[in-house]
């Protein structure tokens, strides 16, 4: 893995706040930087890093290793964010940060797979808050039809409309999703986990809908609050590249700072 530290002022220690970025994300896309930099002046440590099946090296506009992207599965993404966790503080910034108070960000499928580590039973009791935006509410989003042809050919090509790269999806995600169902499931994670949690949604969000963010809240156990951005997209309005800040921005990255200072 790959990643970056975002350090505040001074020795500390500090209470530091974990990245898990989305599906076609990395530590570098969007808003990532600009909100780790806001929680650094925070007073915060900041880690971000890229999944290793995101196949994506530091600097990179598009996918470097597809070998990686190809073999990805969600229950890798879910160790490798756990291993950060348990490295925050030890190898990773060690002396500046206080293990006791560490938070946990997530966006997108980022969102579903962080929810998966704030309810696994090694963090479900460390974890002192968890922030999402637009987190899926189930990974589970293929069509029928699309599945046969991913089990026909063992990969599903899938087009970056951001960057024009075809991307492939392989077998070996779909087969984790279906023999672990149960261990990958987002919402009996949100009913698991006791961690504070700051729910945030934009209303107007095509890419995972408001239904995603209602069926977490229906299923999730306290606490838990729902934010809901009007006009918010997937992104926040935080494209990339990153060209500055939106309102709709501006209120999830407040709420979210404002989330982590109160509960880390």
């Amino acid at each position: 893995m790959v990643g970056i530290l975002d350090l505040p002022t001074g020795p500390g220690p500090h209470p530091a706040i974990v990245f898990s970025h989305g599906f076609k994300g990395f530590m570098e896309w969007g808003f990532f930087p600009p909100l780790a930099e806001l929680l650094a002046e925070r007073g915060f440590v900041v880690v971000r890093f890229n999944f290793t099946g995101s196949g994506m090296q530091p600097g990179d506009e598009l996918v470097t290793d597809l070998d990686a992207f190809r073999d990805n599965t969600f229950s890798r993404e879910v160790e490798e964010l756990v291993e950060v966790l348990d490295a925050t503080g030890d190898t990773l910034a060690p002396g500046r940060v206080d293990p006791n108070r560490i938070g946990l960000l997530g966006h997108s499928r980022g969102g579903g797979i962080a929810l998966l580590a704030a309810a696994d039973e090694r963090w479900s009791k460390r974890l002192r808050a968890l922030v999402t935006w637009a987190a899926v509410s189930d990974f589970d989003r293929a069509s029928i039809a699309m599945k046969e042809y991913w089990r026909r050919t063992g990969v599903l090509p899938f087009l970056n409309l951001r960057t024009g790269q075809e991307l492939p999806l392989g077998i070996g995600l779909l087969h984790d999703l279906e023999a672990r169902r149960d261990a990958l499931d987002i919402k009996a994670a949100a009913a698991r986990r006791g961690t504070p949690w700051l729910l945030l949604h934009g209303d107007a969000d095509e890419t995972v809908s408001h239904r995603d963010a209602d069926e977490l809240l229906a299923a999730a156990a306290p606490p838990v609050e729902l934010l809901t951005v009007a006009g918010g997209d997937h992104g926040l309005g935080g494209r990339h590249p990153f060209k500055g800040p939106t309102p709709q921005l501006v209120q999830a990255m407040n709420a979210t700072q404002r989330w982590f200072r109160r509960h880390v």
